[in-house]
């Protein structure tokens, strides 16, 4: 057995699975056998009852390559707590759909064997930076691999938001929302809300209005390099999510500005798995 130019792995799992839980112990086993350190952080810890586990931030700066073990909120997760850090990301849906979490269970371990001697194929998902402003000062900063989303906190209300790109006014929206996506987020809310696919290199983002008033209100793609600032107008409830799980209570007149992250996520992908052979997969391309 070829000696692992890999000597420490990060395994990061979604919370209450069945499916990490009867797949960590022995994917730990697998890895002890290979002379493999293993951190867990508490969510492993917890799926596989050891009763211990690290922070995902410290998981992944201890670690050489991190194993994801859920879907793609999952990864997501994950992609955050290794924000700082270039390390490598081997995700495995246990779940649903699974766009990012483009690997199978069967695939883990062939992947992993290659991965773990430094054999394995990168892709690089550029993440969004958003910044929220109140009253002229920076309330908070955040990173996305997938999207920043505006909704309306209140049934049967819409919001209105200005928006400019690159200080050029572009149009208000009054709408029950709306989504600034990267490449890699274009496949999930933005295209629920009807927003364009976009392939993973190009450097672009998608700003897709959510059930807008005006049918001629329709999803735009900007180059990667401009700024959007969305500013909150009236008075109806309006809040800001990162990723679909970090939130804010947005006020009238709050800003949001958006641009291209100094960021980015390295996904591991079979080179045999192209980003077609994904949507094919997942959107069901091509079925009768």
């Amino acid at each position: 057995m070829p000696s692992p130019s890999v000597k420490t792995v990060g395994i990061i799992s979604k919370p209450r699975s069945d499916r990490a839980a009867a797949l960590i112990p022995e994917l730990c086993a697998w890895l002890a056998q290979r002379s493999v350190q293993v951190l867990l952080d508490e969510e492993s810890g917890a799926n596989a009852r050891t009763g211990s586990g690290l922070p995902r931030a410290d998981v992944a700066k201890g670690s050489q390559l991190l194993v994801v073990l859920g879907g793609d909120g999952t990864l997501l997760s994950a992609a955050r707590a290794a924000i700082d850090i270039d390390i490598p990301l081997l995700a495995v849906n246990l779940g649903g759909l699974g766009f990012l979490t483009a690997l199978k269970v069967e695939e883990l371990y062939p992947q992993l064997e290659r991965a773990l001697l430094g054999e394995y194929h990168l892709v690089k998902r550029r993440m969004l930076h958003a910044e929220l402003w109140r009253g002229g000062r920076r309330v908070t900063e955040h990173e996305a691999l997938n999207d920043m989303v505006l909704s309306k906190s209140e049934i049967a209300r819409m919001i209105d938001l200005e928006v400019y790109v690159d200080k050029n006014f572009m149009c208000v929206y009054k709408a029950d929302g709306l989504i600034v996506a990267t490449p890699t987020g274009s496949t999930a809310y933005s295209l629920s809300a009807g927003g364009p696919i976009m392939i993973p290199a190009v450097a672009a983002i998608a700003i897709t209005p959510i059930c807008p008033h005006m049918l001629t209100n329709r999803p735009i793609i900007v180059p990667d390099e401009s700024e959007i600032e969305v500013i909150v107008r009236g008075t109806a409830p309006t809040y800001m999510t990162i990723d679909g799980q970090i939130g804010a209570q947005l006020e009238s007149g709050d800003q949001i500005v958006c641009r291209r992250s100094d960021h980015s996520v390295s996904l591991v992908r079979p080179p045999e798995k192209q980003f077609f052979d994904v949507l094919r997969e997942k959107l069901k391309w091509g079925d009768r």
